[in-house]
């Protein structure tokens, strides 16, 4: 096989998700994708890859792009599972890190606990610098100090270091020169500087980000080195991209050194997917729903853009830690297809956010579960079929999940076994619906304007019941959604992200100065995104700027065409962030001072991309031959027999009355009473949702 040929014309996408591992692979020649699936393998995850792509009928020689998502970052800091760092910062501030913002959200709740830093006070160093806000050197480093701190390193056996001193994001020269020393002095440790993550002010969210970078880099760089060596054993020679929060790709050398900006990898590649079918099917406002093994997302797609944020509390308002990177605005609830179901305290019924993961995994596959979680209600209802789970390739034990359920759950409580399995499942929709209010209703939207769309191997088992709760009435489950991120990582773009902070009153704004500011970030942008492939078709530039009322602690970020800074167009640039304002929090003053905070740029390496095909076109009614079979499926009033079709046998036209199952290879789609579903000409599916009580 021509391996030279093939670079052109095979782009691989793998997301290792905490139960199972999808790849898509693009053929650009033949314009088809095909798709794998395997269990994750926790203990060696770029197994588990390469199995899903042996599953997928191929193999990494034929790659030319190989585009990657994991969790392995996010994981190493909800776990607290990361290298034993150290910070050095500047004198006198060497508790920034445990003061924080002082945040107190239940200020009446005696079991309140504060944030917990990622490095230990005792790793916390202070360094005799300091540079003013303008930028200006008021006490240079002092090199002998600074020798006796690598010594000191060096005696703590500390992983990695993180550096942050005051107003590096002005200029980053005292944590350039560190950097350089300490990379010199202890060759092998991981050094990160805070100027390389973030240019912004605000030292607390600097610290905990380049803090939280030097607690997983090392984790993360061996981990893609791992892939990096299984890519050549493979004899891969292409180009190897990794998904950003952002939802764009950056390349596997950078991704090592800056490793936070892949905390929402996969997520943000489901979110890509879906703003790619918005613009196909021409949908400007959805939500994107994403339910796996281990957790359920929610991401807002608003005008036909995913709605980004600046920063992010990585564990939640109240204890979490800030990570400030652009990134898209996604929140996550530990509600998967593998989490528990148990009992606490006074018999409540719980579910997750412990899982059950891909070993042992849930009671009904098999691999030594003996607890009940959400896959295992489902199989008991009747939703999934004990013979067809994965295209037949994984047969599932409908008994163990009954004993898992008498054992744990309905034998203490008194119910029967489907009564049981019913609760989880409210439980478990419950607690995905606040994942959805938390990116909609939370941000001044009303979430019945949106559409949802799910995906995920347990997304659409779920997402019509999600849908009932927040009475939206629109749902649209993708092609293949089982694959559905790995599919957003192939329609991704290359993207690079900058941000200079530039007080500045808007009337009086230097716009000579912010233009040159524009162009030096986005030449860097240029160059990087041309380095990392040579797939790019073009390059696309974006602006905006964080803005504020004159008098506001807080800035919102506006998306600003390049032309209005080009024209310094002050009252374009005002209007924007006027209307912006009352979309977000219900009111807008224009007649008040406006000032600019920061400056933002995103510069994106356009990749070609495959395109959703149209399927057959057919009657109202499918073929009676696209019925599988008739089964007993639990609804709200108990068993009803239910259809079961095969999506593959589904054409366009198509339309069919709950309750019905769709099921294909990777997942299964339920329809509820009094729903209906329509296959539109690319195969979706769009599910028609009833209100509660009509």
């Amino acid at each position: 096989m021509d391996i030279e040929t093939n670079q052109t014309r095979m782009r691989f996408a793998a997301d290792v998700g905490g139960t199972f591992t999808d790849v898509s692979i693009f053929d650009e020649v033949a314009g088809r994708i095909r798709y794998g699936k395997s269990l994750t393998t926790p203990d060696r995850l770029v197994r588990g890859i390469a199995d899903g792509v042996a599953d997928a009928g191929s193999h990494f020689s034929e790659a030319g792009l190989f585009l990657h998502g994991t969790t392995v970052a996010i994981n190493a800091i909800l776990e607290r599972k990361g290298a034993r760092a150290a910070l050095i910062t500047t004198r006198g501030f060497r508790d920034i890190y445990e003061i924080g913002r002082i945040n107190r959200p239940e200020a009446y709740n005696l079991f309140f606990r504060k944030h917990r830093p990622l490095i230990d006070r005792a790793r916390r160093f202070e360094l005799g610098e300091r540079m003013l806000a303008s930028g200006e050197v008021l006490y240079p480093i002092d090199e002998a100090e600074l020798e006796s701190l690598a010594a000191k390193l060096e005696a703590e056996g500390v992983d990695s270091v993180a550096i942050l001193f005051l107003h590096s994001y002005r200029n980053p020269a005292h944590e350039i020169r560190v950097k350089e020393f300490l990379e010199a002095r202890l060759p092998g440790l991981f050094v990160t500087a805070s100027h390389e993550l973030s240019q912004e002010y605000r030292e607390y969210e600097r610290t905990s980000t380049v803090a939280a970078n030097a607690f997983i880099g090392p984790r993360v760089r061996d981990y893609l080195g791992e892939v990096t060596a299984e890519l050549k054993a493979g004899d891969f020679t292409g180009s190897f991209l990794v998904v950003q929060s952002s939802g764009g790709l950056y390349d596997a050398d950078t991704a090592r050194r800056e490793c936070i900006r892949i905390l929402e990898s996969g997520p943000a590649a489901g979110v890509n997917g879906a703003r790619v079918l918005c613009q196909t099917i021409r949908l400007p406002n959805a939500i994107a729903f994403d339910m796996g093994g281990t957790t359920a997302k929610a991401g807002l797609i608003l005008n036909g853009e995913p709605m980004m944020t600046a920063s992010v509390m990585v564990g939640g308002y109240a204890e979490g830690l800030p990570i400030q990177v652009p990134m898209i605005d996604i929140q996550e609830v530990g509600t998967g297809g593998g989490s528990i179901a148990s009992l606490g305290t006074g018999q409540a019924l719980r579910v997750g956010p412990q899982s059950a993961g891909a070993v042992p995994g849930p009671a009904c596959y098999g691999r030594g579960g003996e607890l009940p979680t959400v896959t295992d209600a489902n199989l008991v209802l009747g939703r999934l079929s004990k013979t067809r789970f994965l295209g037949g390739t994984m047969a599932l034990d409908l008994e163990a999940s009954v004993g898992a359920f008498e054992r744990t759950i309905a034998g203490p409580l008194s119910l029967s076994v489907a009564q049981a399995a019913d609760g989880v499942l409210r439980i478990a929709i419950d607690s995905m619906a606040s994942v959805v209010r938390r990116v909609s209703i939370e941000r001044g939207l009303d979430v019945r304007e949106f559409a949802l769309i799910a995906y995920g191997g347990a997304g659409p088992l779920h997402a019509a019941f999600v849908a009932q709760e927040l009475r939206i009435e629109r749902l649209i489950i993708p092609n293949a959604p089982g694959h559905f991120s790995a599919f957003g990582m192939l329609v991704a773009d290359l993207r690079r992200d900058y941000v200079r902070t530039l007080f500045t009153p808007l009337a009086g704004a230097p716009f000579a100065t912010i233009n040159t500011i524009f162009a030096e970030m986005e030449k860097a942008g240029r160059e990087d995104v041309s380095r990392a492939s040579d797939a790019l078709t073009a390059v696309e530039i974006t602006r905006g700027a964080d803005m504020r009322y004159v008098g506001q602690e807080h800035a919102v970020t506006v998306d600003l065409p390049v032309s209005l800074f080009e024209n310094a167009d002050v009252e374009g640039i005002k209007s924007r962030f006027d209307a912006l304002h009352q979309e977000r929090y219900g009111y807008a003053s224009p007649d008040e001072p406006a000032e600019v905070v920061s400056i933002r740029t995103s510069v994106k390496g356009i990749i070609a991309k495959p395109e959703f095909a149209r399927i057959l076109t057919g009657p109202e009614k499918p073929d009676a031959a696209a019925c599988i079979e008739v089964r007993p499926v639990y609804f709200t009033d108990g068993f009803v027999e239910t259809p079961v079709y095969a999506r593959a046998a589904l054409r366009a036209g198509n339309r069919l009355s709950g309750p019905v199952l769709i099921e294909e290879h990777a997942s299964t789609t339920v329809v509820p009473p009094a729903a209906s579903v329509e296959v539109d000409d690319f195969g979706n599916l769009l599910i028609n949702i009833a209100r509660r009580g009509e």
